[in-house]
């Protein structure tokens, strides 16, 4: 990491891009009541992973887990209204979120072919995609850890 704390290739900080419904519906703690709610929730423990990178039991490669990590949470249908704060940028899909994943992926590695880049999602079809594109991928456990469903008092 260099001195200014940006890491990676040519002084870029590691990229880490969020499959906003992908990970808030891993856990079935009544997110779909809620969906624009639970990926505001989703974006502020981002803010953390920002900082500080991932945590390191999430299976995401090392160098993703020390920070600081430029984020960007893709947000699909009913979470589209959720806005970005520092250290979050929050990317609105029109249609499809996979397609704008895909799209934020392409761009970031056109541009820097060698940034380090990893998406966060379980979705195998979207896994795919992306590799094929050079970014790696791991799952929502990697943002997500301490999530479970809610306890009864």
């Amino acid at each position: 990491m260099s001195a200014n704390g940006a890491g990676g290739p040519g002084g870029r900080m590691p990229l880490l891009v969020v499959d906003a419904a992908n990970v808030v519906g891993s856990v079935p703690d009544g997110w779909w009541r809620d969906r624009q709610g639970a990926a505001e929730r989703l974006r502020d423990a981002l803010a953390h992973v920002a900082r500080r990178g991932l945590a390191d039991h999430g299976g995401a490669p090392e160098r993703y887990c020390g920070g600081p990590l430029e984020v960007v949470l893709v947000v699909e249908g009913a979470a589209r209204g959720v806005t970005g704060v520092p250290g979050v940028e929050v990317v609105a899909a029109a249609g499809s979120g996979d397609d704008r994943i895909v799209g934020v992926v392409g761009d970031a590695l056109a541009r820097r072919p060698q940034r380090d880049c990893l998406v966060v999602t379980a979705d195998r079809g979207l896994r795919a995609r992306v590799t094929a594109l050079g970014a790696e991928v791991t799952g929502p456990r990697a943002v997500w850890p301490a999530r479970s469903a809610p306890q009864a008092d």
